[in-house]
């Protein structure tokens, strides 16, 4: 039942104010505070990481399908997650780590210059992964300085960190060597490599400062070739 009563005097006059049962105005907040939190929550997921998204498919992998690895990687913004999130979308995947000196602000940069001579058409359907050689150092904290330091957008790109025999073993099945020395440097191959959806790999861009035309071309091809 309503009841009016007086509010106090405001600029001379009184406002007459509805009073509402206490139940009522509990519903009313918690359904306004539910709005809120659903709609601040699809407003982050935009904003996460491709690591932070829906697998677009369960079907089983290919054997040559680097998705299928058990291993488990935590992101820059702190999510574990295993290689098989990306399934879906084409990646191009460096390893690199944040202290370096020299070559792997060139492979970033890069994989950001493949990103660039995409056809704008075919941009939202690649994302870029950097994987760490440096699992001491680079902890997810470091790895999301880095992120920003570079402006490497949440909308394509993820940055991974994980267990020494992790890191390695990725290494070898994309055939790139690294060894730390005693300053804590790497010494490493400097390999950008093109995965299709499928998690397979379709092209090496091997050495710096190579043009970025014949890897977004085989983008290009991979992703006519998967679209219907």
């Amino acid at each position: 039942m309503k009841t009016n009563y007086q509010f106090p005097m405001i600029n001379d006059q009184t406002v007459p104010v509805t009073r509402r049962p206490a139940h009522l105005l509990w519903s009313l907040a918690i359904g306004h505070w539910l709005f809120l939190s659903g709609f601040a929550s699809a407003a982050d997921s935009t904003n996460l990481p491709p690591c932070c998204r829906k697998a677009l498919t369960n079907a089983p992998y290919s054997d040559k399908s680097l998705f299928q690895l058990d291993s488990t990687w935590t992101s820059d913004v702190g999510r574990e997650v295993k290689l098989g999130v990306f399934r879906g979308r084409a990646q191009v995947v460096g390893l690199f780590f944040t202290h370096c000196e020299y070559a792997c602000p060139i492979i970033v940069h890069d994989m950001q210059r493949i990103q660039a001579a995409l056809p704008e058409s075919l941009r939202d359907r690649v994302d870029f992964l950097l994987v760490s050689f440096d699992t001491e150092r680079d902890t997810p904290a470091v790895l999301a300085d880095y992120r920003k330091t570079h402006q490497l957008g949440t909308d394509h790109w993820t940055l991974l960190t994980g267990k020494p025999d992790d890191v390695r073993e990725l290494a070898a099945l994309l055939g790139i060597n690294y060894q730390k020395d005693a300053r804590g440097q790497f010494a490493h191959s400097n390999v950008i490599t093109i995965l299709n959806a499928e998690g397979e790999v379709i092209r090496q861009q091997v050495g710096l400062n190579t043009g970025p035309e014949e890897s977004s071309k085989a983008l290009e091809k991979a992703l006519k070739a998967k679209a219907p």
